[in-house]
């Protein structure tokens, strides 16, 4: 399992998260993460704003219900043993 750090806005130190899966909708990149790599955890659905010139991935939390669901869903597919409560 990837692990990645994310700098969370306005943050210096960074916090790893464990990339579970990534999938790509609609030309925009999302991830699958979790704070921790076994166990039941909080996960989250990360979504790539970052522009094509950019050196680093620009990710941010998906707060957006609609698009939440619609990614969690995917995921749940592509991850046939994980049920994602939101």
């Amino acid at each position: 399992m990837d692990k990645i750090n994310f700098y969370p806005f306005g943050e210096e130190e960074p916090v790893g998260l464990f990339v579970l899966e990534e999938t790509r909708i609609g030309g925009v990149s999302y991830l699958l993460v979790t704070e921790s790599e076994s166990g039941d955890s909080e996960a989250y659905i990360m979504k790539d704003l970052s522009s094509d010139g950019d050196p680093e991935a620009k990710y941010v939390i998906v707060e957006d219900e609609n698009e939440m669901e619609a990614v969690a869903k995917i995921f749940e597919e592509l991850l046939e043993d994980v049920d994602i409560q939101l």
